[in-house]
């Protein structure tokens, strides 16, 4: 057997070349030199991957540091520069050519986060530094948005157009929604420290003085209606250039001081008021007044109060008015009138408001029981209808009035007594045989039948049947 020697593998040594002494200067010019033909919009002249490579070759060098600190001495040096440009523009120009400008920067940050995106992913996650779009957000924050003279004229210029729309002037939304998002993509705090403070402040002011001078030349319809249009206003504001978070806060605004410093005010108005709108059928005034006060404490508060106390001194002098009381039909159906009136506010302009609804109905309970001759005018008033007054009214006319009826039945203490000439007048119609409606005759039995005691309905179940020879009137 012939053995041979295994040959040993030699592997030739890689020749490292040692950086020259100004590696990191060399690559950092080059690097600025890159950003700043970046934003002198001479990006086709910039080779991206090269300059990538760049990056990744320093920072594997362990030059981050450096490549760091020149990125934000290139950014800086190009923002001062815009800065410097930008706040030589005024009014709406200087609006347009601010835009303008972070849209530039926008675009040449996309393209310096490419170039850098090695830097952001080695380097920058578990360190100080910020990352690069954010350095690059923050850069054009402190150096264009904090920057003195642009500060002052940005907020100055923003306030100023709001003023001019609120005035009627047509101002460009589409400008002003640009430059409240770039305030927000700064972060919202920015949005609220540089504008958003200074609008809510200027708004109060603008809505005090409005509301200074309304107060003494409207009416409190007309007041109303501008305090409506001011609100909607805002709101649209909002939704066209502000930010969605600022709605809560403005129409805030405008409720404090257009409509919670003056409400007491505005429900006493004299002539145009809260009870001058109940007593003029003023239903879409008062439907305004119920949705503007709904917006502020205590609004409704005040509306009921003041209702109420209408209605209670409206029904007081009916009730203990001598004349009227010698009119049992004529004072029952005035209280119905009342009542009708005071229930379609509430169902047209009110919302049907529950609390509105319990507070009249208290305060009708509270006139039918005043009087202690309420169950016989009651009775006497269904009487008079049953006898004559329901004469050629059709059978859905005839149930819509005595449910009414029965609602104030039910408000009655004494229902005894009104059972006792309930009866009596009933026996006297059969008897006569004047009773106009036998429909109405037994739909008002059944009505009372669901809301009395069932010994007080048997007999009149009784007296039907003696009379009418019926054998099933439960089942009418």
């Amino acid at each position: 057997m012939i053995r041979t020697r295994r040959k040993t593998a030699y592997i030739e040594p890689i020749d490292v070349k040692p950086l020259e002494p100004d590696y990191a200067e060399k690559k950092c010019k080059l690097l600025e030199h890159a950003i700043h033909q970046i934003y002198d919009g001479k990006a086709h002249d910039v080779c991206v991957y090269r300059l990538n490579m760049n990056v990744i070759a320093m920072v594997n060098h362990e030059f981050a540091d450096e490549v760091y600190a020149v990125l934000v001495k290139a950014m800086t040096f190009k923002l001062q520069e815009i800065a410097t440009s930008v706040k030589a523009y005024r009014g709406t120009l200087f609006l347009m050519e601010l835009h303008g400008k972070w849209m530039e920067h926008l675009e040449a940050l996309d393209i310096v986060m490419t170039i850098f995106a090695y830097l952001d992913r080695a380097c920058i996650p578990g360190s100080d530094k910020t990352p690069v779009r954010e350095l690059g957000l923050n850069l054009w924050r402190d150096n264009i948005i904090h920057f003195s003279n642009i500060r002052m004229k940005l907020k100055d210029t923003l306030l100023e157009t709001v003023h001019k729309e609120r005035r009627g002037e047509v101002i460009d939304t589409g400008l002003m929604g640009n430059i409240v998002k770039m305030l927000m993509d700064l972060g919202p705090s920015v949005y609220q420290q540089e504008f958003e403070k200074h609008f809510l402040d200027a708004s109060t002011n603008f809505y005090r003085r409005e509301s200074q001078e309304l107060i003494e030349c409207c009416d409190c319809g007309d007041y109303l209606k501008k305090t409506e249009k001011r609100l909607n206003e805002e709101i649209e504001r909002v939704s066209e250039y502000l930010d969605v978070q600022s709605e809560i806060k403005i129409t805030n605004v405008v409720k404090t001081e257009m409509i919670e410093t003056h409400m007491t005010r505005l429900v006493h108005m004299k002539n145009s008021g809260l009870v001058n709108m109940i007593l003029d059928d003023k239903y879409e005034d008062l439907g305004r007044m119920y949705k503007i006060f709904s917006r502020v404490p205590n609004g409704l508060t005040l509306i009921r109060g003041v209702m109420t106390s209408h209605i209670w001194d409206t029904g007081k002098q009916l009730v203990t008015d001598p004349e009227r009381l010698k009119d049992p039909v004529g004072f029952v159906q005035c209280l119905l009138g009342e009542k009708d009136k005071h229930e379609k506010i509430i169902k047209l302009s009110f919302k049907s408001d529950t609390a509105f609804q319990m507070a009249l109905n208290s305060l009708f309970e509270q006139f039918i029981n005043f009087n202690p001759e309420s169950p016989e005018y009651i009775s006497l008033f269904l009487d008079e209808k049953l006898r004559k007054g329901l004469k050629g009214v059709t059978e859905e006319a005839v149930d819509i009035l005595l449910d009414k009826v029965l609602i104030l039945f039910r408000y009655l203490h004494k229902k005894d007594v009104f059972e006792v000439f309930y009866k009596e007048h009933l026996e006297k119609r059969l008897l006569s045989g004047k009773s106009v409606s036998d429909h109405a005759e037994r739909s008002l039995l059944r009505k009372l039948k669901a809301v009395s005691k069932d010994q007080f309905t048997s007999n009149l179940e009784g007296i039907f049947t003696e009379y009418y020879n019926v054998t099933e009137v439960t089942s009418v």
